[in-house]
C-alpha cells in the first residue's frame, strides 16, 4: 500500500510539471536547489542566446562559450530570473533593452567579454540589480550619469578595463551613494557599497583632478577593493599612486611665435618655432594661408611638464612658401594660435607678398582655367589645372569644387598662389565624380569642370585570369559537342580515300552481314569489309586481309559515334583491329 502511495505521488508531481520545467538545453545541465531551477552551460558552441531557454529559472550560467551579442529581450521569457552569469564570452555589443522583462535580477556578471561601452539605460529594466560585475572588458568611457539607474548597486567591479580619464560626479550623481552617505550621517550604520577599479590605464592630467580627490577623500559605507589606484600616465606621474601625486587645475592653451617676423633668402631653409603652454597637453596644428600644411616636416618637444614646442621645417624656401603661418594649439577648453609672417627681401622687390586675404581673381573673371586629370589610379586622381593669360597674377588663389557627379552640393578646398595641382584618394569604385576649379568665392564657370569615373578593383592579373577560364570552358563545350569521328590506319600501300569512300553505308552492310553487336569504350569499331562494301577489290582482298590480320598487318578501321555504344566486328578480326584503331588514336 505505502509502495503504491508513492508511485501514485509521483506520477501526480510529474502530470504537474510544466513543459518549460522539464526540457534543458542540449549540452547544458538543468539541476535544482534551494534557490530555484539553474541552467548550466560551459564550453559550449552557443554563439547566440537560444530562443527556447526553459521559462522557470531562477539562476543562468553561460560561460566559456562564444556569445557575441546580446539582443533586445534576450532573456525576457525567463521572467523569474535572479542571477546571470555570462563571464568569458565574446560579447561586444548589448543592446538598450537586452534585460527587458528582468524585474527580479539581482546580480549580472560580465566578466571577461569585449564591451567597450554599456547602455547605462538597459538597467532601467533591472531596477532590483545589487550586483554588477565588468571587469577585464574594454569600457574606456565612464558617463557621469552612467550609475543614475542603479539605486540599489552595491557592488561594481569595472577593474582591468581601458579608462584613463573619468569625472568625479560619475558617483556624485549616484543615487545610492547620496542616500549611503547622509543615512551614514545621521544612523552611523548602513550596508557598505564596494567598488573595484584599480589596473585601469588612468591618465593623471588636469582632467582626472576630481577624481583622484574623491579617492582620497572616500571613506565608509564606500569601500574601494583595492584603494591603491596607480597612474599610467603622463610621463612624469606614470607609475605613481594616487596619494603620491599633485594635480593642478586644467588651463587653456595660449601660444607664443618665438619669431613672428622671418626675412629668408630664396632656396634658403626656414624654421619655424610655436610654444604652447596648456593643461592638460594641447595638439598643434600648422596652417598656410587658411590651408593645412601637410608637406613640411614637423617636430614636437616637450621642453616641460606642461609646455610644448612645436617647429614647422621649410627645407628650401619657394616663392610659393612665402605669406602667413599660423600655429594653433588645442585642449577641450579652448585653443589659441600665434601667427609667422615669411618673406624674401630680394623677391619683394620685384614680386611683393600679398597679405593672405588677397584673394581676388584676375580682373577679367571669365579667363579661362584649363582643367586636366593628370593622374588617375583605381581610388583616387590628381587634377592639374592652368590659367590660360599671358600675365599670370602670382597672388591668385582658386577653390576646388570636389564630389560625386549628381551630388548637389559638392566639398569645396581653397588652393593658394604657386600650386595647380590637387589629389583626392580613397574614392568609391565604380562611381562617377565631377572636379572644378574657378577663382575662390566664385562658381565654376562652364569648361572648368572634368567628370570621370573611378575602376572597378579589378587588376589585370584577375582580368587575365577571367580570360583563361572562359578559354577553358569554350575549349571544353567543343571536346563536349557529339560528332562522327572516324579514324583509320593501314599499311602504306592502302590510302586513306580508297578505305574510307562512303562510310555511312557501313551500318546497312554490317546488319546484312549479321555481324557480331558489342561495346568497346563508346568506339563503334568495324572490319575493312564494313568501310568499303561497294569495292570489288575490298571484297576480292577479304581473305588476303584475313590472313594479314592474323598475322598482324590487316587493314584496321574504327569509327567513333559519340551517340551510339555498339561496336560491330568480325571474330577473327577483333584483336588486331582495336589494337591498330587505338594506335591511330594515339597518332
Amino acid at each position: 500500500m505505502a509502495t503504491s502511495g508513492v508511485v501514485l505521488s509521483i506520477v501526480l508531481g510529474v502530470c504537474f510539471i510544466t513543459p518549460g520545467s522539464t526540457t534543458c538545453l542540449i549540452g547544458c545541465s538543468c539541476t535544482d536547489d534551494s534557490n530555484g531551477r539553474s541552467l548550466l552551460c560551459m564550453e559550449t558552441a552557443m554563439a547566440r542566446v537560444p530562443d527556447n531557454l526553459p521559462t522557470d529559472l531562477s539562476k543562468i550560467r553561460i560561460e566559456n562559450s562564444h556569445l557575441t551579442e546580446l539582443p533586445r529581450g534576450s532573456f525576457s521569457k525567463v521572467r523569474n530570473l535572479v542571477y546571470l552569469w555570462l563571464n568569458f564570452n565574446d560579447i561586444t555589443l548589448m543592446n538598450a533593452q537586452s534585460l527587458q522583462g528582468l524585474a527580479n535580477l539581482t546580480e549580472l556578471r560580465l566578466q571577461g567579454n569585449k564591451l567597450s561601452s554599456m547602455p547605462w539605460t538597459a538597467f532601467l529594466d533591472a531596477p532590483k540589480l545589487k550586483i554588477l560585475d565588468l571587469k577585464h572588458n574594454r569600457l574606456d568611457v565612464l558617463p557621469e550619469h552612467a550609475l543614475r539607474h542603479l539605486p540599489g548597486l552595491t557592488y561594481l567591479d569595472i577593474s582591468f578595463n581601458q579608462l584613463s580619464v573619468i569625472s568625479k560626479d560619475v558617483f556624485l550623481n549616484w543615487p545610492l551613494y547620496i542616500t549611503t552617505e547622509k543615512a551614514w550621517g545621521k544612523e552611523g550604520f548602513v550596508s557598505n557599497v564596494v567598488l573595484a577599479l584599480h589596473d585601469n590605464p588612468w591618465q593623471c592630467d588636469c582632467r582626472l583632478k576630481g577624481f583622484v580627490e574623491f579617492i582620497r577623500a572616500v571613506s565608509p559605507p564606500l569601500i574601494l577593493m583595492n584603494s591603491y589606484l596607480k597612474c599610467a600616465g603622463p610621463n612624469a606621474k606614470a607609475g605613481k599612486f594616487f596619494h603620491e601625486v599633485n594635480i593642478k587645475t586644467c588651463v587653456k592653451p595660449v601660444t607664443s611665435a618665438l619669431e613672428a617676423n622671418m626675412s629668408v633668402a630664396f632656396g634658403a631653409r626656414a624654421t619655424l618655432t610655436c610654444l604652447a603652454k596648456a593643461r592638460p597637453e594641447p595638439t598643434i596644428q600648422w596652417t598656410y594661408s587658411m590651408k593645412i600644411i601637410k608637406g613640411f616636416s614637423v617636430t614636437e618637444t616637450h621642453e616641460e611638464e606642461e609646455r610644448v614646442s612645436s617647429k614647422l621645417l621649410i627645407p628650401s624656401l619657394h616663392l610659393s612658401d612665402r605669406g602667413l603661418y599660423t600655429c594653433m594649439a588645442t585642449n577641450f577648453l579652448g585653443n589659441s594660435s600665434a601667427a609667422f609672417w615669411v618673406d624674401d627681401p630680394a623677391a619683394s622687390a620685384s614680386h611683393p607678398a600679398s597679405p593672405p586675404v588677397s584673394t581676388l581673381p584676375p580682373e577679367d573673371e571669365n579667363v579661362l582655367i584649363d582643367v586636366r586629370i593628370a593622374k588617375q589610379t583605381l581610388y583616387g586622381f590628381t587634377l592639374e589645372w592652368h590659367v590660360a593669360t599671358q600675365k599670370p597674377r602670382p597672388d591668385t588663389w582658386f577653390t576646388v569644387h570636389f564630389g560625386k557627379h549628381d551630388a548637389a552640393r559638392k566639398e569645396t578646398t581653397h588652393i593658394g598662389p604657386g600650386v595647380n595641382t590637387y589629389s583626392v584618394r580613397e574614392l568609391q569604385p565604380l562611381t562617377r565624380y565631377e572636379a572644378c576649379v574657378a577663382w575662390r568665392n566664385l562658381p565654376p564657370l562652364r569648361g572648368q569642370c572634368v567628370a570621370f569615373v573611378t575602376g572597378n578593383g579589378v587588376s589585370a592579373m584577375e582580368q587575365r585570369e577571367r580570360l583563361i577560364h572562359i578559354v577553358v570552358i569554350v575549349c571544353a563545350m567543343v571536346l563536349a559537342v557529339p560528332a562522327g569521328m572516324y579514324a583509320c590506319t593501314t599499311e602504306t600501300r592502302f590510302g586513306w580515300p580508297a578505305c574510307c569512300k562512303n562510310p555511312w553505308k557501313m551500318r546497312g552492310e554490317e546488319l546484312r552481314d549479321g555481324a557480331r553487336r558489342g561495346t568497346f569504350d563508346s568506339l563503334q569499331g568495324a572490319s575493312n569489309e564494313g568501310l568499303c562494301p561497294d569495292s570489288a577489290e575490298g571484297r576480292s582482298a577479304r581473305p588476303g586481309t584475313e590472313d594479314r590480320a592474323k598475322g598482324g598487318n590487316g587493314l584496321g578501321c574504327i569509327s567513333f559515334d559519340m551517340t551510339t555504344k555498339t561496336t560491330t566486328t568480325s571474330s577473327s578480326e577483333m584483336n588486331s583491329t582495336s589494337q591498330s584503331g587505338l594506335d591511330s588514336l594515339s597518332v
